[in-house]
């Protein structure tokens, strides 16, 4: 029987694309969240910048687009650019805020018109949320601080009456503010660095089980490799007496299987075609003379998966072994014949004999042939199933069923 196998390789690039999704994406939805905010407020700062005293040589709606146009920026690029990019442009736009800031002196000569805050002590949040996104923890914090103390000061300069207990109280207020916001933003990426680290060991641990489970696999095939063709072509030298070219084709055959098993081709799916000549070179390996019937339904659409073909002609190529050693009844020919038949999705082979038979009840479960070359092999292949019916006197049936 030819053995065939699948190889598969990690894809270390998806692992490294997947440990930062969530990252990625709490890194977006600040971003335009932050920026579109930034904007909104910027609008309505407008008309009450327009209105204030002014130098001479100031340009408060400059001086006011130049706070907020890295904003906007900000949530373009969050939107529809890179996310390496999102950091950078979020620490520009921190950046001119905390500069529009320290310049509000040099713009206002006095605020009033029931104004009682000059504008970036207003805006002091979307400041700090940019420094969130932009630096780690300690840095932005200081961003934060700096930030709230620039905005009071700045604010008591421009703003009649001010006093030291107002400065102070503005410090105290913008410092909460900051606190709380930036608190908002450092939460929200920890929260997704966490996600992104656990995704990363929930991976390590599934590739880990299924190299574990493919190991296993691995020597279940190679034993019951060893037990169908190895310990075989061993007994039948033992008992023969003298070689013969069976003997030699059998010991050939064992050595290319064997050979096979390490060399096989990449193959993902058999179709219907190449399924029953698989199957039927399975049975000839074994026994030339049993014939193979096929049926198939009308339109049949089979793709069989490398480790479902792999198992039944396994399998199969057992029990027709089996029966070749045990059914033979003095005086007679005992019969033996293959069905297999195809349907979409799923596909049935069935051998039978009209030999000695046995009683299923009496064989040891630790019998490799049937217990684990045949039921077990069925069993433990997904969408398998196997049955063996038998009595002393009556043949043997032995049905192999796989779907998809």
């Amino acid at each position: 029987m030819t053995d065939l196998a699948v190889a598969t390789a990690p894809a270390p690039e998806a692992d490294a694309e997947l440990s930062h999704a969530a990252t990625d994406q709490i890194l977006r939805r600040l971003g335009v969240v932050t920026g579109t905010g930034a904007m909104i407020v910027m609008v309505l700062e407008l008309p009450a910048v327009l209105v204030q005293p002014l130098d001479l040589s100031s340009w408060p709606e400059v001086h006011l687009i130049a706070a907020y146009l890295m904003f906007g920026a900000l949530a373009i690029v969050s939107a529809r650019g890179p996310v390496e990019s999102i950091r950078r442009t979020a620490a520009a736009a921190a950046v001119c805020y905390l500069a529009a800031t320290l310049a509000t002196p040099l713009v206002y000569s006095v605020v009033h018109i029931g104004s009682f805050a000059s504008w970036p002590y207003r805006g002091l949040a979307v400041g700090v949320l940019a420094a969130g996104l932009a630096w780690s923890r300690r840095t932005a914090a200081g961003y934060g601080a700096l930030l709230a103390v620039g905005t009071s000061v700045a604010n008591a300069l421009v703003v009649p009456d001010s006093s030291v207990w107002a400065l102070f109280g503005d410090i105290t207020r913008g410092i909460g503010v900051a606190a709380l916001f930036l608190w908002c933003a450092v939460y929200a990426r920890a929260a997704a660095e966490r996600v992104d680290r656990e995704a990363v060991r929930q991976r390590a641990r599934a590739a880990a089980v299924a190299a574990t489970s493919a190991r296993e696999r691995e020597g279940a095939r190679f034993a019951a490799l060893i037990h169908d063709a190895v310990l075989s072509t061993l007994l039948e030298a033992s008992r023969a007496q003298q070689s013969s070219s069976v003997l030699r084709n059998q010991a050939a055959r064992t050595l290319e299987q064997l050979e096979l098993s390490r060399t096989a081709p990449e193959i993902d799916h058999l179709d219907a075609a190449a399924t029953i000549d698989f199957l039927r070179e399975a049975v000839h390996d074994v026994a030339p003379e049993v014939a193979v019937q096929v049926s198939s339904r009308q339109a049949a659409d089979l793709r069989l998966p490398l480790e479902a073909a792999q198992v039944l002609g396994a399998a199969l190529a057992e029990a027709v072994r089996n029966s070749v050693r045990h059914a033979d009844v003095a005086g007679r020919t005992v019969r033996r014949g293959v069905s297999v038949t195809i349907a979409t999705g799923g596909i049935r082979v069935v051998l039978s004999d009209d030999g000695a038979g046995f009683d299923p009840a009496r064989v040891s479960v630790d019998r490799m042939g049937i217990a684990g070359s045949i039921l077990g092999r069925m069993r433990a292949l997904a969408g398998g199933a196997a049955f063996v019916e038998s009595a002393p006197g009556t043949g043997t049936v032995v049905t192999l069923v796989w779907g998809s």
